[in-house]
């Protein structure tokens, strides 16, 4: 179940929200007028989100090249590292 809290809470309770996001690696969800507004995490929580996207788009990367049999032998690829050759 999201944490849901209102807009003055930021205001009046910050360091309660600040020690919830840390605790449980979760944002918190805050309300304007009773819509929703922000979405409120720990720097390391959002670090982590932002590294599964990165790999999410590498992974995507990886299987389009596949799929347009863009790719070579792992032994090949490995060899021009070790010998500094560029792709």
């Amino acid at each position: 179940m999201p944490t849901i809290r209102p807009s003055s809470d930021l205001r009046n309770k910050y360091s309660e929200i600040s020690e919830f996001c840390h605790k449980y690696d979760e944002p918190v969800y805050i309300t304007k007028n009773g819509q929703g507004d922000l979405a409120v995490m720990s720097i390391e929580t959002y670090e982590k989100l932002v590294g599964k996207f990165e790999l999410y788009k590498l992974l995507d990367e990886g299987l389009d090249a596949k799929q347009n049999q863009k790719v070579r032998p792992f032994r090949e690829a490995l060899a021009d590292i070790e010998k500094g050759i560029p792709d």
